[in-house]
């Protein structure tokens, strides 16, 4: 079995590592990277420190990644996705899984990533369009220790296809057919931790997150649900998992902007020290349109958005925040 890897960045290197195949190809845009892995089993860009399987190979041309693959494992960001897409379609197979790790919203279109690929490969079967998501911070897996994820496709039968390839001794995995749900959760949450960083920044403590990540939950359960999502898939990995990782971690990039947004630095200035790439800084004003769209109130991405788009401090969003009138603490999930 053959199994492609497109994009190797941090998550794209670690779930190359992760996958159970004889033949797992990584593709990367840089040659160097490619010779990296390849005679050192290093990629020396991210992940530095962990060494990839010895099965594990890599190359800069596409065509070899992607023809004769069993599975693709489509690991480019949100706002090149669509672009390295459209350059493999004439090579992909309308029946092979397709599996997204990318957690964003495409700026133009809003759709998310497993809708991005129904897109550009109108004759893909739908049912093999899905996503591996949860509280899976990248360095933690590559080092081994216990996680778990979802792999979630509308077709059932091909979720349990997928399951065991991804699933091993330190990470588990499971099935869902909630495909909207689970992706959407994983696009959202990139928003809120921005908002706990800024708070973590800011120096406030547990008490001041704990009522950040669980109002942030609502929001993403009330926009998910709108957009056709199943309210239980917010309560698993995929939304309160996924949630707790990205918004308490400092090894999350979202958090990281957030957390020098708090201490006072610009949003220039953060993404500027940062050499990956955080889904939340493009993807927030995704978000705040497809609530609009949806009519779906969200007091916290709204105010993140103005930080981001509208210079608005972290000081005066904590306070806008607090000042907004109180109700039931159910409104708007019924």
């Amino acid at each position: 079995m053959k199994i492609a890897v497109v994009g190797s960045g941090s998550w794209g290197t670690a779930v190359a590592g992760l996958v159970g195949a004889d033949e797992v190809q990584l593709w990367a845009r840089r040659p160097e990277v490619a010779e990296s892995i390849n005679n050192r089993h290093h990629n020396p860009d991210y992940l530095v420190d962990y060494e990839l399987p010895p099965h594990i190979s890599s190359t800069v041309d596409l065509e070899e990644a992607v023809t004769s693959a069993d599975l693709l494992v489509w690991g480019v960001p949100s706002h090149g996705y669509r672009q390295v897409l459209e350059l493999a379609a004439p090579l992909i197979s309308p029946d092979v899984p397709i599996v997204s790790l990318s957690k964003g919203i495409e700026a133009d279109t809003l759709m998310r990533m497993t809708e991005v690929t129904a897109d550009v490969l109108p004759d893909h079967d739908p049912g093999r369009i899905g996503v591996l998501t949860g509280p899976n911070l990248a360095a933690e897996i590559a080092a081994g220790q216990p996680a778990a994820a979802v792999v979630a496709f509308s077709d059932g039968d091909v979720a349990t296809e997928v399951q065991p390839l991804f699933h091993g001794p330190t990470f588990r995995v499971y099935t869902n057919t909630d495909v909207v749900g689970a992706e959407s959760a994983g696009a959202l949450k990139n928003v809120m931790a921005i908002g706990a960083g800024m708070a973590h920044g800011m120096g406030f403590g547990m008490n001041t997150l704990a009522t950040l990540i669980t109002r942030a939950l609502f929001e993403l359960t009330r926009l998910g649900s709108a957009l056709g999502g199943r309210p239980l898939t917010f309560a698993g990995l995929a939304g309160m998992g996924d949630l707790i990782a990205t918004c308490m971690s400092e090894q999350s990039r979202n958090h990281r902007v957030g957390f020098g947004i708090g201490q006072g630095k610009t949003v220039d200035q953060v993404i500027a020290e940062m050499n990956m790439v955080a889904e939340g800084v493009k993807s927030t004003r995704g978000i705040l349109a497809l609530g609009e769209r949806e009519g779906v109130e969200m007091p916290i991405a709204e105010q993140v958005g103005r930080v981001l788009y509208e210079g608005a401090t972290a000081a005066e969003i904590m306070g806008n925040l607090m000042g907004r009138s109180v109700g039931s603490e159910t409104d708007g999930l019924a």
